[in-house]
C-alpha cells in the first residue's frame, strides 16, 4: 500500500480558503497572508515586504512558483531579507488596485502576477510582473532583482524611503475624484467614444486593435455601441458589434466543443487563447448576445448566449447554486492541453466522414495552429459553404455538426480537466444572476431563472455577517472579506434583473436595501463612491474608481442603479447619487470614454427619456402576456417594468411609487408608458405598446 509522504515546507496559508493561497502553502517561502500580523512583523523587525498578487487560473502565476517560489535558493532570499505576502487579487481587488498604479507609475507595463517591493510600513518602492529564474524575455532574473533591491535597502534606505514617499503620494492624488460645483458631463462623450471605437475598430477580424498582441472580449464597450445604435441609429455601431462577436464565436477564443469564451486571444485573428475561462467574461458575453438578439432578432445570438448558459450551468455552476469563479488554462502544467487535438486524433474519434467534416469546419490539419502540432479548434468554413461542399442541406450539416461536438465532448470529459477555482465572489456571482435573468426574459426559459434565483438566494443565505454586512468572498462555508462597492451595486442590479425576470417583489425590496447600504457605507461628502466600506482597514489610500476594466466599476453600476430606482419612482436622491458619480467622471468620460463603457451606460440612461413600463392583469392570461412579452422581448435600455398582479395592487404600490395612482381597466389586462414618469393613457393591446414605445424614442 502506498503511503502519502507529508510535503517538506507547509507556510500560515495552509490555513486560508483561496484556492490560490493554498497553491502556495507548501512553497518553501514563508508566506503570510495580508494582515496585521505581516505588516506589525515588518515594522517590528523593520523589514522590507514582499507582496505577490495573483490568482489560481494565472498562467503565469504557475510559472513564477514553479521557477521561483518553489526554489529553496530563492525562498532563502527571501525569507531572510522581506516579509513575503500571497494576495489573492480575486479576493481582495483593493489591494491589487493600489499596487498595479503604484508599478504603473514607475512606467511599467501591468500583469500578474504582480510582485512589489515595499517600506515596513506598506509603501511601494519597486516592483514588476513575472521575473524569469534566469535572464530572458528581454527581463531581469528574479535572484538578480531580489539581490540588487536587498544591496539598495543595505546603502541607499533613506533614498527608498523617499521614493515609496513620493509613489504614495502620487497614486493618492490620482485616486482623489471629486465632483466640481457646477461641472455637467459634455454630451460630446458619446460622439468621441464612438470615434475613438470606430478608430480602433479591427475591420478584417472584429473587436479593437487596442493593444499590439493581445485582443480582449470588449463585452462593455459593446453594449455601449449597442445602446450609441439605439440612440443614433448609426448603422457603424451595430456593425462593430455584430461583426465582433460573430468573429468572437466562430474563433479559438470560443470553446467550440463545451462552450464559453477564454479570457482574451493572444493574436488578433481570435484564434489562439489564453485558455482560462472567467466567470464574468461569460456572463458579459451572455449580456452582449442578449440585448444584440432583441435588437436583431437573429437566432445564432440566443443559440450563442443559451450555448454559454448552458456552460456555466454544466461546468461553473455548483450543487448549492452558486457559480464558481474560472477553469484554468493549464492541465498537468501544460497550456490549452484540456482544450487542444491532433487530426489524427479527430479521425480516429469520429471516423472518415464525420471526421472530414470537423476538420473541414475547424480548420484542423495535420501541421495544427498550436504547438507540437496540435489544433485550436475555429470555423474556417461558414456553413453553408460546408453544406455545399458535402453536397447536403443546412440542416443535415447541422445535425451533424451537433452529433460531432457531442462525440467529442464525450472524448474530453476522459482527459483530466483544468483546475477550477470554486471560490463564491459575489459580483461576479451578481453577474451571472444577471446573465441568467436577462436570458430567461428574453428567451421564456423557466430553468434560467430557476438558476438565477437559487444562485441568490445562496448569496442572501450565506454572504452576510450577523450584523447583515454583506461579505466579499465565500468557500468551504467560510464567508469573508467586508464586500466592497462593486459587490453591493452589482447585486443590487441583478436583484433589479431578477425583479424584471420574475416580478417578486422581495427582489426589487432587496434592491433597495442594498443601494441603502451603499450610501451608508461608500458615500463621500463630495464626489463618487468609495470602493471600500467605512467601516474597513484603513490602507494606503482610499480609492474612488470609475475604471470599466473587465468588468465594470462598482461607481458605474451604482449609478446604474440609482438610475433604474429613480425611474421606478423612488425617494431618496437617487437621481443626485447618479448624477454625482457621472460628473466626478467627467472628465474621464470626454478623454477616455472607451475605459469607462460601463458608465457611459449609465450617462445613456441619465440622458435619455426614462420609460416606465405598468402591465397589470394575471400571469397567464392571453392580453396579460402578449403586453408583457413587449417589454421583455425588444430592446429598450432604458425602460423598467413593473408587473401588478390586480390581487396585489396595494402591495406593489407602497413599494413601487410609479405605480400608484394606475388601476386596472375593463378587468382587462392593461398597460402604462410613462415617460419620465408622466404616464400616457392606458391601453390594452400589445401593438398599441409597442407604437407608444417606439414613438418615445424620438422624444
Amino acid at each position: 500500500m502506498l503511503t502519502q509522504t507529508a510535503p517538506d515546507y507547509t507556510n500560515r496559508l495552509i490555513h486560508e480558503k483561496s484556492p490560490y493561497l493554498l497553491q502556495h502553502a507548501h512553497n518553501p517561502v514563508d508566506w503570510f497572508p495580508w494582515g496585521k500580523e505581516a505588516l506589525e512583523k515588518a515594522q517590528r523587525e523593520e523589514k522590507m515586504i514582499f507582496v505577490s498578487i495573483g490568482y489560481a487560473t494565472c498562467h503565469w502565476c504557475h510559472v513564477m512558483e514553479k521557477e521561483s517560489f518553489e526554489n529553496t535558493m530563492i525562498a532563502a532570499l527571501l525569507n531572510g531579507n522581506f516579509i513575503c505576502i500571497k494576495v489573492d487579487r480575486e479576493e481582495r481587488p483593493d489591494l491589487d488596485r493600489i499596487y498595479m498604479e503604484a508599478l504603473q507609475s514607475l512606467q511599467q507595463s501591468g500583469g500578474w502576477p504582480l510582485n512589489m517591493f515595499l517600506t515596513p510600513q506598506g509603501k511601494p518602492f519597486s516592483g514588476g510582473t513575472y521575473f524569469p529564474l534566469e535572464n530572458k524575455y528581454g527581463r531581469s532574473s528574479f535572484p538578480h532583482v531580489l539581490q540588487n533591491i536587498i544591496k539598495y535597502w543595505e546603502t541607499e534606505k533613506s533614498e527608498i524611503y523617499s521614493t515609496a514617499d513620493k509613489i504614495t503620494e502620487y497614486i493618492r492624488q490620482k485616486s482623489n475624484v471629486t465632483a466640481e460645483p457646477d461641472t455637467q458631463v459634455d454630451p460630446s462623450c458619446e460622439l468621441n467614444t464612438f470615434d475613438s471605437l470606430a478608430e480602433a475598430f479591427d475591420e478584417k477580424h472584429g473587436g479593437f486593435l487596442l493593444q499590439e498582441q493581445n485582443k480582449f472580449p470588449s463585452n462593455l464597450c459593446l453594449q455601449f455601441l449597442l445602446r450609441y445604435y439605439h440612440q443614433t441609429g448609426e448603422p457603424k455601431a451595430l456593425e462593430m458589434v455584430e461583426k465582433t462577436l460573430r468573429e468572437m464565436l466562430a474563433g479559438g477564443i470560443y470553446d467550440q466543443i463545451g462552450g464559453g469564451i477564454s479570457r482574451y486571444s493572444t493574436d488578433q485573428k481570435w484564434l489562439i487563447p489564453h485558455f482560462e475561462k472567467m466567470l464574468y467574461d461569460n456572463a458579459l458575453l451572455v449580456w452582449s448576445l442578449v440585448e444584440l438578439f432583441q435588437i436583431t432578432g437573429e437566432e445564432l445570438y440566443q443559440q450563442a448566449a443559451e450555448d454559454i448558459l448552458n456552460y456555466l450551468e454544466r461546468d461553473m455552476l455548483s450543487p448549492e447554486g452558486h457559480f464558481y469563479s474560472a477553469e484554468d488554462a493549464d492541465t498537468e502544467g501544460v497550456e490549452g492541453k484540456y482544450y487542444v487535438w491532433s487530426k489524427q486524433e479527430i479521425m480516429a474519434n469520429l471516423g472518415p466522414e464525420l471526421g472530414r467534416i470537423a476538420c473541414k469546419f475547424w480548420g484542423v490539419s495535420n501541421e495544427g495552429n498550436f504547438e507540437n502540432g496540435l489544433n485550436v479548434l475555429h470555423q474556417s468554413l461558414p456553413l453553408d459553404e460546408l453544406a455545399l461542399q458535402e453536397k447536403c442541406s443546412l440542416e443535415e450539416i447541422q445535425k451533424k455538426l451537433t452529433q460531432i461536438r457531442q462525440r467529442l465532448w464525450r472524448v474530453r470529459l476522459e482527459r483530466e480537466r483544468p483546475l477550477c477555482d470554486d471560490k463564491v465572489l459575489t459580483s461576479w456571482n451578481a453577474l451571472a444572476i444577471s446573465a441568467f435573468a436577462r436570458a430567461s426574459r428574453v428567451f421564456y426559459r423557466p430553468r434560467y431563472e430557476k438558476i438565477a434565483i437559487k444562485a441568490a438566494e445562496f448569496l442572501f443565505s450565506n454572504l452576510f455577517d450577523e450584523s447583515d454586512r454583506l461579505l466579499r468572498r465565500y468557500r468551504k462555508g467560510q464567508a469573508k472579506i467586508p464586500a466592497f462597492l462593486n459587490d453591493y451595486s452589482q447585486l443590487a442590479v441583478a436583484c433589479l434583473d431578477l425583479y424584471e425576470a420574475t416580478y417578486e417583489l422581495k427582489w426589487f425590496r432587496r434592491a433597495t436595501e442594498l443601494m441603502d447600504q451603499v450610501n451608508h457605507l461608500f458615500q463621500q461628502e463630495k464626489g463618487p463612491y468609495f470602493d471600500t466600506g467605512s467601516d474597513t482597514e484603513e490602507l494606503l489610500i482610499h480609492s474612488s474608481d470609475g475604471y470599466d476594466g473587465v468588468v465594470p466599476s462598482g461607481n458605474s453600476m451604482a449609478a446604474i442603479a440609482f438610475l433604474k430606482l429613480d425611474a421606478y419612482g423612488c425617494d431618496g436622491g437617487h437621481l443626485e447619487n447618479a448624477q454625482r458619480i457621472l460628473v466626478s467622471f467627467e472628465k474621464h468620460l470626454k478623454q477616455i470614454g472607451l475605459n469607462f463603457s460601463a458608465m457611459l451606460c449609465a450617462y445613456h440612461m441619465q440622458q435619455s427619456p426614462s420609460q416606465q413600463v405598468i402591465i397589470m392583469g394575471l400571469r397567464g392570461e392571453e392580453d396579460t402576456e402578449e403586453l408583457l412579452a413587449i417589454s421583455r422581448t425588444r430592446f429598450y435600455p432604458n425602460m423598467v417594468t413593473v408587473f401588478v398582479d390586480k390581487e396585489h395592487l396595494e402591495e406593489v404600490a407602497a413599494l413601487i411609487p410609479i405605480v400608484r395612482g394606475k388601476s386596472l381597466v375593463n378587468d382587462r389586462g392593461t398597460a402604462y408608458l410613462c415617460i419620465n414618469q408622466s404616464c400616457q393613457k392606458p391601453i390594452h393591446l400589445a401593438f398599441e405598446l409597442e407604437d407608444q414605445l417606439a414613438a418615445s424614442i424620438d422624444l
